[in-house]
């Protein structure tokens, strides 16, 4: 399944205002963003090192752990963009990672809407949809692995 259709069903099953899919890249500390229901205000490609909040890394790349903030203070506190991410109307959000078939953390699913848009229920949907992603991220991460060496 492509990211976009993973997009697809993340909106129909869950809800969303703003996705995104982040390629992690542990060579360089990066996140790569591979995917955006927002392109102008979040470009493909563009990378954030690891300026987020150092338990934010820990619980979803190392852990392997979901991430769920049901309001805005809780965004606030861990992304460095909450203020863009609020005038996007958006106040909830949900991370999951994104596991590949050699158990290595691939990157992270970032569902977010309305304050107190999610609960439980979404947080583990969320989880359920990061697996559909796995192909998909695995060849993107593979892609760019290939272009880093060649550079």
């Amino acid at each position: 399944m492509n990211l976009s259709a993973v997009e697809e069903e993340a909106r129909r099953e869950i809800g969303v205002r703003l996705f995104t899919v982040l390629a992690w890249l542990p060579g360089r500390r990066v996140l790569h963003r591979a995917h955006t229901s927002h392109p102008d205000q979040y470009p493909i490609g563009g990378e954030k090192s690891v300026e987020i909040a150092a338990d934010w890394l820990d619980r979803c790349i190392n852990r392997q752990q979901p991430f769920f903030g049901p309001d805005a203070e809780s965004v606030r506190q861990v992304f460095a963009d909450h203020a863009l991410i609020a005038e996007l109307g958006c106040g909830s959000v949900i991370n999951v990672p994104v596991i590949g078939a050699d158990g290595a953390t691939l990157g992270t699913l970032a569902l977010l809407d309305a304050e107190h848009a999610y609960g439980p229920a979404q947080v583990e949907r969320a989880v359920e949809l990061a697996a559909l992603a796995a192909p998909a991220l695995a060849e993107l991460v593979q892609r760019l692995d290939d272009n880093q060496e060649d550079s």
